[in-house]
């Protein structure tokens, strides 16, 4: 049987497999990219900021555009052109030769390849810096002349890195092209090496050396920009140029750039003529004019003519640093008052200050979150923050201090029932604000609430409660449903122990609409969630919230501001809303001294997120925006219409910004001034509050904020400010005021902790619509003479913790497991002295036991108190009387607190009966004779009063038991 022929194998053509799977993958890749452009443009377009977007898009395409062609094109041009030029019949050795065999298949992807990838970089770059190129287009002058050169100001802060980076840029180019050049010249035998002799052709020579011209030209430019760059440079005393700038290294660098360009003549010339010799002379003249005229003598100057007269010689330049530091942080009209404080604490002192008495703050934001927690969050699934903030209210016609936090969801409360479902269509919004009077008490220590409870019930203004806009609001829920359908959102509790549920339905515009399936798609893809599109709770009226906290969604529609580390509530014209600060900053203000604006603005309040924009040597507070709780709709308020710098955005995005006219009296009455930009300022001003060249040079009189007095003697945090409504020396009346202190700068081990100054600024923006305060902003700083030991706030917290009595007091309150909190050291100018006030909390160790206030320290110079109540303590700090009544003269023994815990409705308090009065003036009387004893050491009438206080607790808790209805209510977990 004969074998039957073969058929031909057909080879596999794996090529079009392989282009098909490329093909479908950039496909995916980019429905991906499109998803999310898309996803962002319906985010920004309900919100009203599309114009942003759009304006960043079309920028970073166009500046993407501008990088790829000014590199790649003149790369590309570079390589063709070496190529094109070279010797055809080149003699070369056999290494070349096969690097040629190996190259030449890859030689057409090669020229085109490395052009396109390195234009992609330079593209990218390039499209990285829109907002330095959109200031430098619509850039706006400042008015004021810089000390040196005689610029605006505008042109360092907006022309000077524009030109830079340009020529740094073009640099790169030039610098790649000379290379690559050079690498295609040698490998084709433009270039060739025989021993010792290098031969280049005569093409190779005119194309590299004319690059070579075009980059020290460039070299030339760039030194010469150097010089103006001196002024924002930092040196060992100030930022800026001093005496050795002025007079060697600004010189020096004209000298350079001279130099420089001259060489780059050389080189052209060379191109034309063939004779290296000339700008091989001039490159190493080049080298060592720069080593002599750039380094040696500016130290030979430093050296030998400034370091022994520098306080002399750096004095004029000192004095423009001082100048120009204290205008560009916004310090330069403050009102420096000599303070001759007081020490001795005499009775009445206090009378003329009884309204700064009566609003000093008891309630510390910091300490006093697990009370709120346990009195006010009423189901697992809500939540309020570690640190709550202040704000005020107008109350009856007087302005109180409130402690503030909004009552947000908490997810992960809801344990095994955190589902899909529930954690994005019923669980959507936090509910109402809570506000504790800042300045009283309630008769066991807990907060008195004026704003509290579900529904929220107290004495604000009525406004929507509702929060889907909140700090820790979840990542994403779709809320809306049409009209007529049921409710699914769970709007509260019912209250008590009821298990019944309220639900709502979201009507507000707060987000993209899911009414396509397109959007649907988009949407499950961004969040990587199916359950988005397959749904059925996801109606063509359903939207979507996301990006919600309010500081992100204030950075996302004005990506030009650096906003404020803290954000907080406030009910503004029937609404609850987020109120944001937003600040406009450069590092290129002419001689004004850099800050590193995350170490300024750290304390022990916490550390601020990572800053992108963080040394800087001015800063505005530009903005003031609002985030409205309910639909997180977001405007911006034009606030420092001065600005340059927002001059140039406004100009940039001309509809994204309010006039600060705009704002209402309602919202004007909680704006304040930003603690951040007080930190700043407060940092520059440990020095720059000094104006005589002279003493700025020898630091004679250099201040620190003293690091926070609770937190033990190595803690590295600072003392934040406080916000206190409160009078100044100066001021005819009270108003809300942030203020920090000031103790002497450490030197080496020696450390001074009194004080040495006290910085206030007004913060009270008024209440007429479109009005800012007049004194808004108006810094005081208290000056205390150097003779004047008036204990800061180190030296205060150490006789607090070592006084004998107060120690013995304190191992008291710790019996039965409890801590002792130390809450905020505040220090208040009241009485021709500084005053300082600390919250004693006592807290069990229970799980659900919060810290309840239960002592009040003050301190007057050298002498300390210790009583139940502030009212009671200045009275006994200022011999039995102080001439003022403090926020909490009305908390008396017996009485009920005004929120009791677990109800939403404020009570009215229950007057104890005669019997039980007359037992509680007795327990007062006691216990005042009990801590005379035990700071008089007489044991005997100590144990003789602790006994009757004994029998009188335990006659109390019998008459109690007999009338329940006077029976002050537990607090939980105590």
């Amino acid at each position: 049987m004969s074998a039957q022929p073969q058929a031909p194998r057909i080879p596999r053509r794996r090529a079009p497999i392989a282009i098909t799977i490329g093909v479908v993958a950039v496909l995916v890749i980019a429905f991906f990219v499109f998803v999310g452009l898309y996803a962002d443009v319906l985010w920004y377009d309900q919100l009203g900021f599309l114009e942003v977007l759009t304006t960043e898009w079309i920028a970073r395409v166009v500046l993407f555009f501008i990088g790829f062609v000014a590199m790649a094109v003149p790369v590309w041009a570079s390589i063709q052109i070496a190529y094109r030029t070279r010797p055809v019949y080149a003699k070369l050795n056999s290494q070349l030769d096969r690097y040629q065999e190996v190259f030449e298949p890859l030689r057409r992807l090669a020229m085109y390849g490395i052009p396109v990838v390195l234009g992609v970089f330079a593209g990218v770059s390039a499209s990285s810096r829109w907002q330095l190129s959109l200031t430098w287009l619509n850039r706006t002058p400042f008015g004021t002349a810089d000390a040196q050169f005689g610029f605006d100001v505008g042109f360092f802060v907006f022309e000077l890195p524009f030109y830079r980076s340009i020529v740094g840029f073009a640099s790169a180019v030039v610098l790649l092209s000379l290379l690559l050049v050079v690498a295609t010249a040698y490998l084709y035998g433009s270039i060739r090496v025989s021993g010792r002799e290098v031969v280049i052709s005569k093409s190779a020579r005119v194309q590299i050396a004319a690059t070579a011209g075009v980059y020290l030209l460039l070299q030339a430019i760039s030194i010469w920009f150097d010089q103006y760059a001196t002024v924002s440079e930092a040196g060992p005393i100030i930022t800026g140029a001093a005496y050795t700038d002025v007079n060697a290294v600004i010189p020096g660098r004209g000298i350079l750039a001279a130099i420089a360009a001259v060489v780059a003549v050389l080189f052209f010339v060379t191109a034309a003529i063939g004779r290296w010799r000339l700008p091989l002379v001039g490159t190493a003249l080049l080298i060592v004019s720069s080593l002599i005229i750039g380094s040696l003598y500016p130290w030979v100057v430093q050296r030998f003519q400034v370091d022994p007269s520098a306080k002399t010689l750096e004095a004029p330049y000192i004095e423009k640093a001082i100048d120009s530091t204290r205008d560009a942080y916004g310090v330069s009209d403050i009102e420096l008052i000599p303070f001759e404080a007081k020490t001795d604490a005499e009775p009445g002192a206090l009378r003329a200050d009884a309204q700064t008495t009566a609003n000093i703050r008891l309630m510390d934001p910091l300490v006093i979150s697990p009370a709120f927690r346990q009195l006010e969050q009423f189901r697992q699934y809500y939540q309020f923050p570690d640190a709550l903030d202040v704000d005020r209210y107008d109350i009856d016609g007087a302005t109180q201090d409130t402690v503030v936090a909004v009552r947000d969801l908490a997810l992960d409360g809801l344990g095994d029932a955190e589902t899909w479902f529930n954690s994005h269509i019923v669980y959507t919004h936090g509910y109402g604000i809570v506000a504790a009077a800042g300045n009283q008490r309630s008769v066991d220590g807990q907060p008195v609430f004026l704003q509290s409870g579900i529904p929220s019930t107290g004495v604000l203004p009525d406004f929507e409660p509702r929060v889907y806009f909140g700090e820790d609001s979840p990542d994403y829920s779709i809320v809306g449903a049409p009209e007529g359908d049921d409710a699914i959102e769970l709007d509260y509790p019912a209250g008590g122990d009821s298990e019944r549920e309220t639900r709502t339905t979201f009507e507000g515009d707060g987000g993209p609409k899911l009414d396509n399936v397109f959007t649907k798609l988009a949407y499950a893809l961004k969040f990587q969630s199916e359950q988005i599109f397959l749904s059925d709770a996801v109606n063509p009226e359903s939207q979507i919230l996301y990006d919600r906290d309010p500081i992100e969604r204030v950075r996302k529609v004005a990506p030009y501001l650096t906003l404020d580390s803290d954000t907080y509530p406030s009910v503004v014209d029937d609404r609850l809303v987020w109120i944001v600060d937003g600040y406009t900053l450069t590092d290129q203000y002419p001689y004004s001294n850099k800050v590193s604006m995350s170490e300024a603005i750290a304390d022990s309040e916490g550390l601020p997120a990572t800053l992108p924009f963080d040394e800087v040597n001015y800063i505005r507070n530009s903005v003031k925006a609002t985030v409205d709780a309910y639909d997180g709709s977001v405007t911006l308020y034009a606030w420092d219409e001065e600005d340059p710098i927002l001059q140039t955005w406004q100009k940039i995005f001309p509809s994204a910004l309010e006039p600060m006219e705009e704002m209402s009296g309602d919202l004007l009455s909680h704006v304040r001034y930003p603690a951040d930009l007080f930190k700043m300022q407060r940092a520059v001003l440990g020095r720059y509050h000094v104006t005589d060249p002279g003493s700025f040079y020898s630091r004679e009189d250099a201040w620190t904020t003293p690091k926070e007095p609770t937190a033990g003697a190595n803690t590295t945090f600072l003392q934040p400010p406080y916000y206190l409504t409160m009078q100044m020396p100066g001021q005819d009346a009270p108003s809300y005021s942030l203020y920090s202190t000031f103790i002497p700068e450490a030197r080496g081990e020696q450390s001074r902790n009194v004080l040495r100054g006290y910085l206030a600024v007004d913060s009270d923006a008024g209440s007429a619509d479109g009005e800012r305060g007049e004194d808004y902003g108006k810094l005081r700083l208290l000056a205390l003479p150097e003779d004047d030991n008036v204990p800061g706030p180190g030296q205060v917290q150490n006789q607090f913790d070592g006084d004998p009595s107060i120690s013995a007091q304190l191992n008291i309150l710790k019996q039965g497991q409890s801590d002792v909190i130390n809450g905020n050291l505040l220090t208040v100018p009241v009485g021709g002295g500084l005053l300082y006030v600390q919250p004693v909390y006592v807290q069990s160790t229970g799980n659900t036991s919060y810290p309840l206030l239960q002592k009040v320290l003050v301190a007057f110079g050298d002498q300390i108190a210790f009583q139940d109540t502030l009212d009671l303590a200045l009275d006994v700090l200022f011999g039995g009387d102080s001439g003022a009544d403090a926020g909490d003269n009305e908390v008396e023994p017996g009485t009920e607190p005004t929120t009791p815990p677990g109800e939403g409705e404020p009570t009215t308090p229950v007057a104890p009966t005669d019997e039980v009065q007359a037992l509680l003036n007795e327990a007062k009387v006691l216990i005042e004779e009990k801590q005379t004893a035990l700071s008089e050491g007489d044991w005997v009438s100590y144990g003789r009063a602790d006994a009757r206080l004994a029998e009188i607790v335990a006659e109390l808790l019998e008459l109690t038991q007999a009338e329940p209805q006077a029976e002050p209510q537990a607090a939980e977990g105590q």
